[in-house]
């Protein structure tokens, strides 16, 4: 009897983000033996019919020489497909030389709008060098000539975009032409005989709507669209303001130049949370897992000299009250609880702040109304934390000798709910003010507001010490 073995295959498991799956294990120990093996065409060929997204996965579970490796391996069109699909940092790490000079001719091979778009999905520096490779450098490097993180660079060229005395049953006709070229058609936009944008169409409206009519006739007139110059933060606080999917871009002469995609606008918002989070954990906003150890220093030090001296300033404000400490030494014991507290209030209530400002929940109108609960909510929880650190401190009388506990508790309990209710303002104000002044309110937690907060709250643990326990 002939046993026929049966064909091998590779299968993955869509992961989670950030959770891998142990039912890939096994597919990713296999790839690992292949690559080490070199077994080139099999690997390729079992893999020929894995989604992009899949084999993006893969190779960021893979160590990165093995990475490198596969990559050049495979085809020409699933690898720019997954370039597209890596985190910005890591597809830094996976581009070389000769990486580069592949995507060249692959680039250059390519319509120049298609070319352009494409470029948009890599890295800055490394979309700069690939156009400067190009044979047709001005047809497909438009992005150069807009500012980093705006709209014009980030901005899709591909779209629909008919004139208004167009009929409903051409433009649909058109749009069945125009859908394996753009793909995702969400939006149809409306132009004057100028090439000025006019109005907009959802692609649903306008299938449910007469064939005879015109597109001037049942276009929406009142419209967002975004000038080429707007910052891509703002861009995305207004599609999500006006729940929109796509935000049209326009020139300085109201032309329609391009549009920003949901994909881009998904991956705006991951770069300004991942930003964001750096700068609120004080670590400069240019920083990736590959750093060297000098630009690891250079991002960081300078935000670690900034808490030194706010924790300098907090430790002579603690030596100007030496006098109290020798009278009673047990006040040093309540000086971490008072940091902490107010490091952790000022830290929540910025961290809502910033959130607020960056979604366009933070209206100017509603600002003194937003301070108001901050204060009632921190003085609320200020009195919560007091009174249970004044019963703490009676029970601890109970079995430790303590001298007047009463008072004790009494100055303890007092400074809790002044630091408390202080750092939170602290916190809620400051990203505001930056905001209105035009710097990034991100900027302002961590070390800054940690440092000003921990300053304030031993000044006023001491002074309530003073005035209740020492008094």
């Amino acid at each position: 009897m002939t046993v026929i073995d049966e064909p091998e295959t590779l299968v993955w498991h869509r992961e989670p983000a950030q959770e891998p799956l142990e039912a890939n294990d096994a597919t990713l120990a296999r790839i690992r033996q292949m690559i080490k093996a070199g077994e080139r065409i099999a690997l390729v060929d079992l893999m020929k019919r894995w989604d992009p997204i899949d084999v993006m996965q893969l190779l960021v579970r893979l160590r990165l020489k093995q990475a490198r490796k596969l990559f050049k391996w495979l085809p020409s069109n699933p690898s720019i497909k997954v370039i597209a699909e890596l985190r910005p940092e890591f597809r830094s790490i996976l581009m070389e030389e000769s990486t580069l000079e592949q995507f060249r001719d692959i680039l250059a091979g390519l319509d120049p709008d298609d070319a352009a778009e494409m470029l948009n999905d890599f890295p800055d520096e490394v979309a700069e060098t690939l156009a400067e490779r190009l044979p047709d450098v001005e047809a497909v490097a438009g992005f150069e000539a807009y500012a980093d993180d705006s709209a014009g660079r980030i901005m899709a060229r591909k779209f629909v975009a008919l004139p208004e005395t167009c009929t409903v049953e051409d433009a649909s006709a058109l749009i069945r032409a125009e859908a394996e070229r753009i793909r995702k058609i969400y939006t149809v936009y409306v132009l004057d005989d100028e090439g000025r944008l006019t109005g907009t169409i959802a692609v649903g409206k306008l299938l449910l709507s007469p064939p005879e009519a015109t597109l001037a006739e049942i276009m929406n007139r009142d419209f967002l669209a975004v000038s080429a110059e707007t910052d891509q933060e703002e861009v995305l606080r207004l599609a999500r303001k006006r729940d929109m999917h796509t935000v049209p871009v326009l020139n300085a002469d109201g032309q329609l130049i391009g549009r920003i995609t949901p994909k881009q606008m998904a991956r705006v918002a991951s770069e300004e949370a991942t930003e964001d989070m750096l700068l609120m954990s004080g670590v400069s906003s240019e920083a990736k897992a590959d750093d060297t150890v000098l630009k690891i220093m250079r991002g960081r030090l300078p935000w670690l000299l900034a808490g030194l001296i706010g924790s300098s300033v907090a430790a002579s404000v603690v030596g100007s009250f030496e006098h109290q400490l020798s009278t009673a030494a047990i006040l040093a014991a309540f000086i971490p609880v008072t940091m902490s507290m107010a490091g952790n209030a000022g830290l929540q209530a910025s961290a809502v702040a910033v959130q607020g400002i960056a979604t366009g929940a933070l209206w100017s109108g509603d600002i003194a109304f937003r301070l108001m609960k901050e204060f009632i909510a921190a003085l609320a929880n200020g009195a919560v934390a007091g009174c249970i650190l004044a019963t703490l401190v009676m029970i601890a009388s109970t079995v430790v000798p303590i001298t007047d506990p009463v008072h004790l508790a009494l100055a303890t309990s007092f400074s809790l709910l002044c630091v408390t209710t202080l750092a939170a303002m602290v916190g809620a104000i400051i990203p505001i003010v930056l905001d209105k002044f035009g710097i990034d309110p991100a900027m302002a937690t961590g070390v800054f507001i940690t440092s000003t907060n921990d300053v304030l709250g031993v000044l006023v643990f001491f002074l309530m010490a003073t005035t209740f326990y020492l008094g």
